[in-house]
Formats: C-alpha cells, sequence, structure tokens
C-alpha cells in the first residue's frame, strides 16, 4: 500500500499542467484547487493559454475566448494554432517561436496575427515563459497575451503620465480626495514649494495665502460634479514674504495668475466610478496678464487726461477747470484727494484749498473761506515733494490695524482710514504753486512708479488752472 502511494504521488507531480493525473483520492483533495485555479485564470485581464510539452493547449481562459472568439471547450486540446487560430503559412514560424522559450531561462515577448473564430485577423502581443516540472526540466510553455492597440494605449497612457511628470510646461499637480499634493511634476513643485519646502502632503492654505478658497472650490466642484467646461484663470498670492534669488520658479510672496484645468481621476478598476483625486492643471501667465492689464490702464488714463482736457476747456472758471482734473484723475485712481497751496504772502505755509468730502466719495471742491493753514509735521511726504519739486509715494505699515491705519492719517492731516498717499507738486511757470495728494484705502493696492506718472501729468494741468485762476483774482 505503502509503494502504490508513492508511485501515485510521483505520477501526479510529473503530470503537467496541475490537477491531471492522480488517483481518486489525489483528485479529490485537488479538486479545489483545480477550481480556484480555473477561477483565477477565468478573472485575468489579460488573455491566458498554456501549452503541455507536445505543444498541446493545457488551459484557455475567458479573455482569450474574447479576443478570438474560440471557447476554452474549443481550444483545450488542440496541438497548437495550426488550422484554427493561425494562417498555415505562418504555422510552423509560430509554433517554433512559442515552443523556443522552453530552452531558454526568461520571458520572450513577441508579436504574431492570430485568427478569430469568424475569419478576422487581431494582432497580438505574447508574452511567454516557460513552466518547469517537478524534477526541474522544462513541461510547457504559458502565454499572456492582448490586442497589440490595447497594449499600444496602455503604453501610450504611462508615457504621458511620466512624460506629463518629467518636462511638463505645464504645472501638473495630483491631489487626494483630502485637497493634498500627492504627486507634482518640477514645474509645479518651483511654483508651489513654499520656503524650501516640498508641496506633498501638505494642505494647500500653507502654500497659498489669497486665492486658496477659489482653488478648494474649483477643487471640490470637480469631485463632485466632474471636470469644468474651458479652463479658469486663478489669482493667488504663495506664502512668504521675500524672494530667493536662487530660485527659478515664481517669486514667493507676489500675486501669480495661473491658467489652471481640472480633471477628476476614478479608479478604472471600480464597477461605479469612484473619485480618486483630481489632476490639476496649470501654467503661470502673470506676466502676460500684467501686460495687459497695463495696456489697458495706460489706455483708460489716456481717455481720461483727453476727456478731461475737453471738459475744462468748458469751464469759464480756472478754478472750476482745476476740480475737473482731478475729479477725472481720481476715477479707478484714488479714494481722496487734497489741494494744499502755499500762502501768496508768506510762501512758507501751506494751506488746504481744497479737498473731496471726507466721509463718503464726491468732487473735489475748494473750501469755503479760502481754507486754513495746515500744521505738517517736518518731512511730512507733502512737504517733502515740495522741496524735492517731484513726487513722494507714503504707506502706512502693512501690519497696521484699523485703528493704526486712522492715527497714521491723522498725524499727517488726512481723511482717516486712508492707507497710501502720493503727493505730487503743483508747478506752473517756474514756480511752486502747492502740493496735491492723492489717497487711497487700506484695501487697495499701494501707489507705483506709473502712477505718479499720471499723477504728474493731471497735476500739471490742475497747477496750469489754478495759476491762471490767481492771476484772474490779482
Amino acid at each position: 500500500m505503502s509503494a502504490s502511494k508513492s508511485e501515485t504521488s510521483e505520477a501526479a507531480d510529473s503530470s503537467w499542467p496541475p490537477g491531471r493525473g492522480g488517483t481518486a483520492q489525489d483528485d479529490t483533495v485537488s479538486e479545489p484547487c483545480s477550481e480556484l485555479l480555473a477561477a483565477l485564470l477565468d478573472g485575468m485581464d489579460a488573455a491566458l493559454c498554456a501549452f503541455a510539452a507536445d505543444g498541446t493547449i493545457t488551459h484557455w481562459n475567458r479573455e482569450a475566448e474574447r479576443i478570438l472568439g474560440w471557447s476554452p471547450d474549443e481550444a483545450v486540446g488542440r496541438r497548437g494554432f495550426t488550422g484554427w487560430a493561425v494562417r498555415r503559412a505562418d504555422a510552423d514560424e509560430v509554433a517554433r517561436r512559442l515552443m523556443a522559450v522552453m530552452a531558454a531561462p526568461g520571458r520572450q515577448v513577441d508579436e504574431f496575427a492570430l485568427l478569430r473564430k469568424d475569419g478576422g485577423r487581431v494582432l497580438v502581443r505574447i508574452q511567454s515563459a516557460r513552466v518547469l516540472g517537478a524534477d526541474g526540466s522544462p513541461a510547457g510553455v504559458y502565454c499572456a497575451f492582448s490586442e497589440v492597440h490595447a497594449q499600444i494605449d496602455l503604453e501610450r497612457s504611462i508615457a504621458l503620465s511620466e512624460a506629463l511628470f518629467d518636462d511638463a510646461s505645464w504645472g501638473v499637480v495630483l491631489v487626494d480626495v483630502d485637497l493634498r499634493p500627492t504627486t507634482v511634476n518640477g514645474y509645479a513643485e518651483r511654483a508651489l514649494a513654499a520656503g524650501g519646502g516640498s508641496p506633498l502632503g501638505r494642505p494647500l492654505g500653507e502654500m497659498v495665502v489669497d486665492g486658496v478658497e477659489q482653488l478648494e472650490s474649483s477643487l471640490h466642484h470637480v469631485l463632485a460634479e466632474g471636470a469644468q467646461r474651458g479652463l479658469s484663470e486663478l489669482w493667488v498670492t504663495l506664502a512668504g514674504s521675500s524672494e530667493d534669488p536662487a530660485r527659478t520658479g515664481p517669486a514667493v510672496g507676489r500675486r501669480r495668475c495661473w491658467r489652471s484645468g481640472f480633471l477628476r481621476l476614478g479608479s478604472p478598476l471600480a464597477e461605479e466610478p469612484v473619485p480618486l483625486g483630481v489632476a490639476w492643471l496649470f501654467h503661470d501667465i502673470t506676466e502676460s496678464r500684467l501686460a495687459e492689464q497695463e495696456a489697458d490702464r495706460l489706455r483708460f488714463r489716456a481717455g481720461q487726461l483727453h476727456r478731461a482736457g475737453r471738459a475744462a476747456a468748458e469751464c469759464e472758471d480756472p478754478t472750476a477747470a482745476a476740480m475737473t482734473y482731478l475729479d477725472f484723475a481720481l476715477a479707478g485712481f484714488a479714494d481722496h484727494v487734497v489741494v494744499d497751496l502755499f500762502e501768496p504772502v508768506d510762501g512758507g505755509r501751506l494751506i488746504r484749498a481744497a479737498a473731496t468730502p471726507a466721509g463718503a466719495p464726491g468732487p473735489c471742491l475748494p473750501l469755503t473761506g479760502g481754507g486754513a493753514p495746515i500744521p505738517y509735521a517736518p518731512g511730512h511726504p507733502a512737504l517733502q515733494a515740495a522741496d524735492r519739486t517731484g513726487s513722494v509715494r507714503a504707506s502706512a505699515p502693512g501690519t497696521a490695524s484699523g485703528a493704526e491705519f486712522a492715527k497714521w492719517a491723522k498725524d499727517r492731516r488726512w481723511p482717516r482710514d486712508m492707507a497710501h498717499a502720493l503727493c505730487t507738486v503743483l508747478r506752473s511757470r517756474g514756480r511752486t504753486l502747492g502740493v496735491v495728494t492723492f489717497l487711497r484705502g487700506a484695501s487697495r493696492p499701494a501707489f507705483e512708479r506709473p502712477d505718479a506718472v499720471y499723477a504728474e501729468s493731471m497735476s500739471s494741468l490742475t497747477a496750469s488752472s489754478l495759476d491762471m485762476a490767481a492771476l484772474v483774482a490779482g
């Protein structure tokens, strides 16, 4: 009885494929294994077939049936592909190359044109490897194959992913459902990294100061509803307060404009779409947008100068013409304006001659009664502008609170809540008549050099009208 069991075991070990041969007792033990193996083979995404050492087909799964149309009952037991799954002219070459893998270790990749059951041809890519028996000798060959076009589509997808994350000229960020970056390419890392740290796994609010709400809203929308139509432009301010000259990416602490697109990522393995996150693609277009804004600003200001000149030309009173110039200058430029003129007798003191209403926006009007002297402290921006015969810009500290803004403006004899000032001198016929001061609130940006050029253009026209008014009055 012992010898019988040994012989049976040896026969079962040498048999190929698994699950064939053996006694009834061995069949009973191996039956669950055979069922498991069949279920695994049928559940594979790749087509799979196996050959015994003599070339007989022993396994054929459902994916192979889907691609070629031959069922397992029609395929298993046939000797090779000759006469049914390959043309006779190609049969010998296909058989030779498939069975040649038994003589060499490792895997072999080939491409063959096989025949479908309906007579059509399909180009497949076959990856084959030998199967060793219990004694270590070659016992057969297994082959996994797929349609070449499907394999090429997969390779293209992989190649596209690698290209996007290597040298793409757009930033690519994969964001998980918690809105944390999980994968970024080089462009995006340079754009998002604040203080030299990696953006991976960090909340977006740590890297983006202003504009993060709009960004996160877009990501939430894509996760819930799917991709947005078209591209969107996001203005953001990156974390940090200074620029690092060693960095090659966008400057830290400055506003950037990113043209962005969003795609929802879903698992291809789930029966129903399960969002894995969002692919966020963006490109920095700050320079072009700033150039467009500057061009629009110049066109608008040129139009204001033209319209102001035409309106002032219709004013009979030179003082009214001067106020007209200032009213046109205020549009989109400043919140308030004040005009201080030097006394005709004592040229060392400035007198408040005109101003806009302090409480609400309104036209610039001359003060009744001729105005009153303004006790500016030494070093006041208006006095500096008069001394330099040019323009002076001033702003409250960036960390100031509302009360500090009010105190800063009050100390300088300006309307409360003003945080930025531009003082420019009024010059006519080689003489300094006074100073005009344009003011902005804390919600607006500070004045810049182009703003000073525009203010000087309006001030020169205003000064000419005020000089004419003085001549008429004298």
